[in-house]
């Protein structure tokens, strides 16, 4: 019976293929890529030569019948996205769930992943950790999201794309404080950089961001990181409403909300990242 193989390919350096990968692409008759045009140079790297079939994220449920009546015909498929682990922050989910519900072989063949690959080099612990992928591009989800993976106390690893980073490491700033991190930019390619520092000190750091950007925030210092923290009381109504009327002076006089923040939390005695969603709150559902 003939297979789907999700097929993990390079994120930059091409001599990271592995010997399956480049077999399996040189020998299945069909190749569904979530680009053809870069899927058509790494085939050409490997000298093979299959049909080409374009599947993405909008056009795969066109793609399915087309796929299946190969795999039918006893043709391998082999699906492979731009670059690492298809299905991962990805296209390829709903393709591999119609073929492995019609009764075929998924077979996995990993490869190079940024996940992994800016773990290993960002010296965190990595035995739990949460994969947040691409945050949303609201500024108030991207803060809740943010806030709510920084309460497990793991290791975080986040995608973001150039246009975007400096407001998301603004974001972190506010919303986790300093905990360190590791911005990897460009992995395993010819421009690769891993900056290790606070997320404060990254904007400044990267003022024009260009290339692909793996964020890995490492988990709270201290042992308190490792022991989940006991249930916090439900917050005293007095102390919230004073802390928004405070927030609201702040924000009024032109004080910066990382500031404003801070003062309010020490004073009313709440969690930072609860001040910090009231100060969101209060400023609206801005873009980031």
């Amino acid at each position: 019976m003939a297979s789907l193989y999700v097929i993990g390919t390079p994120i930059g350096n091409l001599e990271d293929i592995t010997a399956r990968a480049a077999r399996i692409l040189a020998s299945a008759p069909v190749v569904a890529a979530e680009d053809t045009r870069v899927a058509r140079r790494l085939l050409a790297h490997l000298g093979a030569h299959p049909r080409l079939v374009s599947c993405h994220e909008h056009n795969w449920p066109r793609r399915r019948p087309e796929l299946l009546s190969a795999l039918a015909g006893g043709d391998d498929v082999a699906l492979v996205c731009d670059a690492g682990a298809p299905a991962v922050s990805d296209p390829g989910a709903g393709l591999v769930a119609a073929v492995a519900a019609a009764g075929y072989d998924v077979v996995s063949v990993p490869g190079v992943s940024a996940v992994t690959a800016a773990l290993a080099v960002a010296g965190f612990p990595a035995d739990r950790f949460a994969f947040l992928g691409f945050l949303p591009r609201r500024r108030t989800e991207r803060i809740a999201a943010l806030s709510d993976a920084g309460e497990s106390g793991r290791t975080l690893v986040i995608f973001e794309a150039p246009h975007r980073l400096r407001a998301t490491l603004s974001d972190l700033a506010a919303a986790l404080g300093n905990q360190p991190l590791a911005v990897c930019r460009e992995l395993t390619k010819r421009h690769e950089e891993v900056w290790r520092g606070a997320a404060a000190d990254a904007v400044e750091h990267f003022t024009e961001p260009r290339g692909e950007f793996t964020i890995v925030v490492g988990p709270p210092s201290g042992a308190a990181a490792a022991t989940p923290p006991p249930a916090a009381a439900p917050e005293p109504y007095l102390a919230v409403a004073a802390a928004r009327s405070a927030l609201a002076q702040r924000r009024d006089a032109g004080m910066r909300a990382r500031d404003a923040v801070a003062e309010v939390a020490a004073a009313a005695g709440l969690p930072r990242r609860r001040v910090y969603r009231l100060w969101i709150e209060l400023s609206g559902p801005e873009q980031g």
